[in-house]
């Protein structure tokens, strides 16, 4: 509970010190995200879900609601894992109108995971099919480069540990539709301070550059990771 109560003070300040300047920034916005992995015990086998709750501004004004799951198998030395799965996404313009886009979308997804020295490098493919309400069809390729830097242990699965990560995603579209879609998506560039609660459960506080050909935009990132696992 000691170690634990200096991070949730952290936490609370950051929310609250961040709303009042969020509300009134049209240039920052927030995402608040949980991520799950239920592991089947003795088995290669996993379920992956989240939830995100992504805001225009900091809280209040919803940009896109994003609930993804997915079946995960795992190489039992833990270098790689691959995912089929499914996400649905509401998205809506900034302000107070009620008008929503829903979105249906497949996916599938190859994660490499190699270490040099203390840090762990995490490479992430994904292929996605997109069914937009009113839009043709599209798909989209991305490719992320993950760096997570320990910074009071060797291991960042070790009960107590702070770390850094950083990454960068590209977008790639599979069409090009003139006057809407670019072969280029979006890029977004991330860096974010982690603490691991428990061996199984960590919390992430973050700040993301996104840009496209149309915007750029920052993001500020609360993230909660938890994995789970069946049997004893």
């Amino acid at each position: 509970m000691k170690k634990t109560l200096p991070l949730s003070l952290l936490l609370i300040f950051l929310i609250s010190g961040f709303s009042s300047f969020g509300q009134n920034n049209p240039e920052l916005g927030s995402w608040y995200m949980y991520f799950g992995n239920f592991r089947f015990r003795e088995s290669p086998w996993a379920i992956h879900g989240e939830i995100q709750y992504r805001n225009h501004n900091i809280v209040g004004d919803l940009e896109q609601l994003l609930i993804r799951t997915g079946l995960q198998y795992n190489l039992k030395d833990g270098s790689a894992s691959f995912t089929l799965g499914y996400g649905n996404i509401t998205t809506q313009p900034p302000g107070e109108s009620t008008v929503s886009v829903p979105e249906s979308r497949i996916y599938q997804e190859a994660i490499l995971r190699q270490k040099v020295s203390k840090v762990g490098i995490m490479h992430r493919f994904r292929y996605e099919q997109r069914w937009v309400e009113s839009s043709p069809f599209r798909s989209r390729f991305r490719y992320a480069l993950f760096l997570n830097v320990p910074l009071n242990s060797k291991s960042l699965s070790e009960k107590g540990s702070w770390y850094l990560q950083l990454y960068d995603e590209l977008f790639i579209n599979g069409e090009k539709l003139d006057g809407l879609v670019e072969y280029f998506d979006r890029n977004r560039l991330y860096g974010g301070l982690g603490y691991r609660i428990q061996s199984q459960l960590a919390v992430q506080v973050g700040f993301m550059e996104q840009k496209t050909n149309r915007f750029s935009k920052n993001q500020l990132q609360f993230s909660v990771f938890h994995q789970l696992y069946s049997g004893k």
